[in-house]
């Protein structure tokens, strides 16, 4: 589905022909460029577009089919960005991604979005506000959309820093880290982590390469020098977006390990307090054995105080039994 289609000029919009091929001769001829930008389009509704702006078929195939790795992929007449943007949900403790395609040639910018997360129509929105941004050329769209993307990357790994606080209290407290959930719950956060870290690790090379870093940003066509700078910025922000990650892993990990260490400490204690009690029944249990088996020919058998003698002396027993137990912590 084409959600929008506008020809800019000097970081203006105004209305093209609907003819795609009409709108990319006029804004060239104006020293502008095309801006499309596509929902999950069928194959019929991108055949056009591919066709008319002359896209590579293995990008139009990843376009359509989406479920791509982030990736920058160099064509003689375009270039293909691929952005997975990513939704968090609080509530369930789920992180789901999307996915934004880029195709960006002479003068003519072409969005593809897959999923509902990270519309574009606020990207839009800010670079129509922004002519002199939008003046730069196609270049801008592109910087626009990545930023947007990595920004929210931040604010989700803000979202996941401040819930895996939460869990981290909850384990550590006294009656959270024995919860039979406590480390379903944990390895969950870990593996919606992972889905964060495919979103943004895969992204830095892309980055690296758009922003000029070293010798990665070296022959990479269609992005002016003066972009280097913005997409630069982008870069800085996903390197920070990536140690945040990095740190969440080992966080939960660490967190984890010490809910595992906190459950075997408990069922030591467990055992422990069962192995005493178990101790503290045996003693009466074998003194009542041993008088209970009604021989002939037994000491005290015919003495007056037996009875008495024998449950003072359990109670004795059980009282020094409890007393030591009790002060090497088994009780």
């Amino acid at each position: 589905m084409i959600v929008d289609c506008a020809i800019y000029r000097e970081g203006h919009r105004s209305e093209g022909p609907e003819d795609f091929s009409d709108a990319l001769a006029e804004a060239r001829s104006a020293g502008g460029f095309v801006w499309i930008g596509l929902h999950e389009p069928t194959a019929d509704e991108f055949d056009l577009v591919s066709q008319e702006f002359g896209l590579h078929p293995l990008a139009v195939e990843d376009a359509l089919k989406a479920h791509q790795r982030p990736k920058l992929e160099v064509y003689d007449d375009s270039l293909f960005l691929v952005l997975k943007p990513v939704v968090y949900e609080p509530r369930s403790d789920t992180v789901s991604s999307g996915e934004i395609m880029t195709f960006l040639g002479d003068s003519f910018v072409v969005t593809v979005r897959h999923g509902e997360g990270a519309p574009l129509k606020a990207v839009r929105s800010r670079l129509e506000r922004e002519p002199e941004l939008l003046g730069k050329g196609p270049t801008s769209v592109m910087y626009a959309v990545a930023d947007a993307v990595v920004d929210h990357y931040l604010d989700v790994a803000t979202e996941l820093q401040t819930d895996l606080e939460e869990l981290e209290t909850e384990v550590f407290s006294p009656d959270g880290g024995g919860s039979r959930h406590t480390a379903s719950r944990i390895y969950n956060f870990k593996r919606q982590i992972l889905e964060f870290r495919r979103a943004t690790g895969p992204l830095a090379m892309p980055m690296t390469r758009l922003a000029g870093v070293g010798t990665f940003g070296a022959g990479v066509p269609f992005v002016e020098d003066r972009a280097r700078p913005f997409f630069r910025d982008v870069h800085d922000h996903l390197t920070r977006v990536n140690e945040s990650v990095e740190g969440l892993d080992r966080l939960v990990s660490d967190i984890l390990s010490a809910h595992l260490a906190q459950m075997s400490v408990r069922q030591n204690d467990d055992m422990r307090k069962i192995s005493a009690w178990a101790a503290m029944a045996a003693v009466p249990t074998m003194i009542a054995g041993v008088y209970g088996m009604n021989f002939e020919h037994m000491p005290e058998l015919r003495w007056e105080w037996s009875y008495p003698a024998v449950i003072v002396l359990m109670a004795l027993l059980e009282v020094l039994l409890f007393r030591l137990f009790k002060r090497r912590g088994w009780l």
